[in-house]
């Protein structure tokens, strides 16, 4: 992971004018979806806002873009599970804002309440796990406060 506090200021300032890309880890799931062995978009913060990438089974139907004017914060959050637990991403979006597509779409309020209780039924439904991919926090914070510094990035702990 990279350690932005550690950078150059030449690094920094090459963060600044490109926008944040991860890619997913290349397995044979992909392969399988008939996606081939290309490089496939996990999450992406630009310019014009941020790509939430479907999971590399159903990746194009559950890709979904979202304009800087219809994000209120990026939230981090976790999903605890019997086992370690899945970070996910997601957007907190302003009322009104066009549903997107997406593996959690499916969820009722009440399921989605029942999984993570101390994440609203809207972020939910925007999230992505971050799983075959990193995030890098302080890389996903240069690309926010330089593309959209009036956007936060939180952090949810668990209720």
């Amino acid at each position: 992971m990279e350690n932005v506090d550690n950078m150059s200021d030449a690094d920094l300032l090459r963060l600044q004018r490109e926008p944040y890309e991860v890619h997913f880890t290349r397995t044979p799931i992909q392969l399988i979806a008939g996606y081939g062995w290309q490089r496939l978009v996990a999450f992406r913060v630009d310019a014009e806002g941020v790509l939430l990438g479907g999971t590399p089974v159903r990746h194009k139907a559950h890709t979904a873009f979202v304009p800087w004017t219809d994000i209120e914060a990026l939230v981090i959050w976790r999903l605890h599970t019997a086992g370690q637990g899945i970070n996910h991403i997601g957007a907190r979006r302003r009322a009104g804002a066009p549903a997107l597509p997406g593996p959690n779409t499916g969820l009722t309020p009440e399921k989605s309440a029942s999984l993570a209780p101390h994440v609203e039924y809207d972020l939910m439904l925007s999230s992505r796990a971050i799983s075959l991919w990193r995030l890098h926090p302080g890389r996903l914070q240069i690309a926010v406060d330089t593309f959209a510094p009036q956007v936060k990035v939180l952090v949810y702990g668990s209720k």
